[in-house]
């Protein structure tokens, strides 16, 4: 039975390295939902082994890894939409003008 819980912490942390890799921020979503359900269950089972502990370890690792990629995504994406937000006039009127003169040639 320690095996299959390894194995299962193992796979819970590969699932979270995967996703973060990916980018797949809806899947990693649905990973760290079910962390919490999963790790209770497999805790209601008994102690943990070594081996074990080494898994959870492993595991918190990825997690902690997969915190880091989204917190470098959530920050280029604000710089991103920063950098839109500060360019909002610009494009603005570069569109008010190539309305105007796509009116002009065509009249």
């Amino acid at each position: 039975m320690a095996e299959l819980r390894q194995a299962q912490l193992l796979r819970m942390g590969d699932a979270l390295r995967a996703a973060a890799a990916a980018a797949d921020w809806a899947r990693l979503g649905e990973h760290v939902h079910a962390l919490a359900p999963q790790l209770q269950a497999l805790a209601a089972r008994g102690p943990w082994s070594a081996a074990e502990r080494q898994a959870l370890q492993r595991l918190r690792t990825a997690h902690d890894a997969a915190l880091e990629a989204t917190a470098v995504a959530s920050g280029a994406l604000e710089a991103r939409l920063e950098q839109l937000r500060n360019n909002k006039d610009g494009w603005a009127a570069y569109a008010m003008h190539s309305d105007t003169e796509s009116g002009m040639s065509q009249g």
